[in-house]
């Protein structure tokens, strides 16, 4: 990308003190590159006072224009990443992130969400599903995020950091659970960070997902831990542990557990039930990509991931989006709570669809036949 492309973005983006800015910071990154190269903004024409028009040509940019699509969500440039980059990189702002959890016909909400902003260049997105009470969920929402922010200092790689928070937590709270030796709570997590704009990766155990929307289409980033896989399966059966089937023909560890991975559950670690996940990075391409979604088993079980891509792009907005998702998962017939967190990029609002899928287990729900 050009060098009068940014700036021109940044001078309409943020007026002339951020103009300037950008203009030394681009000279020196230039002048490291080639020192006989000099930056000079003499020859570029005045900006006008839209930034729909920020050369003053009479012409409209778009964000396509600059390899980024933003018609319905205004937000400001990451300038310093689009510098080091060398491409625009919007700024995802958590005011507009969507996020609802429904408790549809359980007694309790066991399902826990949370977002924030880790630190200057780290956003922090999660789910997590308790079984056996909340307290393993809960025991996440209060200090998952605290590990990863203590490891990030130290370890450049998000994808060790994820798998060292995973297990630490876990042992922290074997230690928070050593005095209730009855309890045998456990939950599902499902990690996302996202720096500076663009590098996103997801660290997930059990079966709760993220999914990023991309041309429209839904690109799973996590893969459910099932007694149903045939690697996951393997590592129960080596470890002492074996898999029952209940009357829906759905799989369970040792009669009781219907995930091969999990935070807690401590009566079957020695059964090959871990807390190690699997871990995922990708580079956002903000003119391609949509949203990223994390779901709990309340929404994947009664709606699949492209069904669940396409609703969301029918709204308006992602808290609109998550909304919607939630309560039309307790129309379809789940049972379970329902939490969804939809985090907009820069394609929002670009990959429409009318196309309704078919899901094969809000059916199964749906027919009453094993009501």
């Amino acid at each position: 990308m050009s060098t009068a492309v940014l700036l021109r973005l940044a001078r309409s983006a943020g007026g002339p003190q951020l103009c300037h800015r950008a203009a030394r910071q681009i000279a020196c990154a230039q002048q490291q590159e080639s020192p006989r190269r000099a930056l000079s903004t003499s020859s570029m024409p005045l900006s006008s006072n839209s930034r729909f028009d920020p050369d003053s040509s009479g012409q409209p940019t778009t964000w396509d224009s600059f390899g980024i699509w933003d018609n319905r969500i205004d937000e400001p440039i990451l300038l310093p990443p689009s510098i080091r980059y060398g491409k625009l990189i919007p700024k995802v702002s958590l005011s507009k992130v969507g996020c609802a959890s429904l408790i549809g016909q359980r007694k309790e909400n066991e399902d826990r969400y949370q977002l924030s902003q880790m630190t200057d260049n780290i956003m922090y997105f999660a789910v997590f599903d308790g079984h056996g009470g909340p307290e393993a969920a809960d025991f996440c929402y209060k200090f998952m995020a605290k590990y990863i922010k203590d490891l990030v200092g130290g370890e450049e790689n998000l994808e060790v950091v994820l798998t060292k928070a995973f297990l630490e937590v876990d042992k922290a709270l074997a230690r928070h659970l050593h005095f209730s030796p009855d309890a045998t709570p456990g939950t599902t997590a499902t990690v996302a960070l996202l720096r500076d704009g663009i590098e996103l990766v997801v660290g997930s155990v059990g079966d709760s997902r993220a999914m990023l929307c991309r041309k429209g289409k839904a690109l799973k980033l996590t893969v459910d831990h099932t007694p149903e896989r045939k690697d996951e399966k393997e590592r129960i059966r080596k470890s002492g542990g074996f898999v029952t089937w209940n009357s829906l023909g759905q799989p369970h560890v040792n009669g009781r557990l219907a995930m091969t991975r999990s935070i807690g559950d401590f009566d079957l670690k020695n059964m090959g039930v871990i807390a190690e996940p699997e871990t995922k990075r990708v580079t956002l391409h903000h003119v391609h990509d949509s949203f990223l979604a994390l779901t709990t088993d309340g929404i994947n079980f009664i709606m699949n991931s492209q069904e669940i891509c396409d609703i969301i792009n029918q709204c308006h907005d992602p808290k609109e989006a998550a909304q919607r998702i939630s309560e039309q998962a307790i129309q379809y017939g789940s049972e379970d709570n329902s939490t969804l967190i939809v985090v907009p990029f820069g394609a929002w609002g670009k990959h429409q669809s009318s196309d309704a899928s078919y899901s094969f287990s809000r059916s199964f729900v749906s027919s009453g036949r094993w009501a």
